[in-house]
């Protein structure tokens, strides 16, 4: 597909249907995140869905003590269909292949924003609670390929 920025993803699986922002890149060289729970937000920095290579697609699991967009992320399985509209109204369907949890301190950068020779979608949220402390130790990735 050509480029065009990304305006909504659905996730029925999980209840997911939420617009999206634009996200760059912090002064730090890290992933800039949604100042809210909602909306889920896209990484302009990264091919839009649809397009040859990792676009990237980031929301919150909690904010303020609620549920975030991407509150249920965890529970996708292989095969669950996340379908993104784009501004030309054309839609980017992808189909979850794995999830995975990555440690903050050691995040695999080139697994999930390395360049790839066909169409895919990363998800990213925080996982990994710390009971004690409250905050989040880790990343879950979702990783999907475009179906249609």
């Amino acid at each position: 597909m050509r480029k065009s920025a990304p305006i909504r993803v659905v996730i029925p699986a999980i209840g997911v249907d939420s617009a999206l922002m634009r996200l760059g890149i912090k002064r730090n060289g890290t992933l800039q995140v949604p100042p809210n729970g909602f909306p889920a937000g896209w990484f302009t920095g990264a091919p839009s869905p649809g397009e040859n290579g990792p676009a990237v697609i980031a929301g919150h699991v909690h904010w303020a003590g609620r549920a975030g967009v991407f509150a249920r992320l965890a529970q996708l399985e292989p095969g669950d269909a996340i379908t993104v509209t784009r501004q030309d109204r054309s839609t980017a369907v992808f189909r979850v292949t794995r999830l995975k949890q990555y440690p903050k301190a050691t995040f695999p950068s080139a697994a999930v924003y390395g360049d790839v020779n066909h169409p895919v979608l990363r998800l990213i949220t925080c996982g990994g609670l710390d009971t004690v402390s409250r905050k989040y130790e880790a990343n879950l990735v979702v990783f999907a390929d475009l179906a249609t």
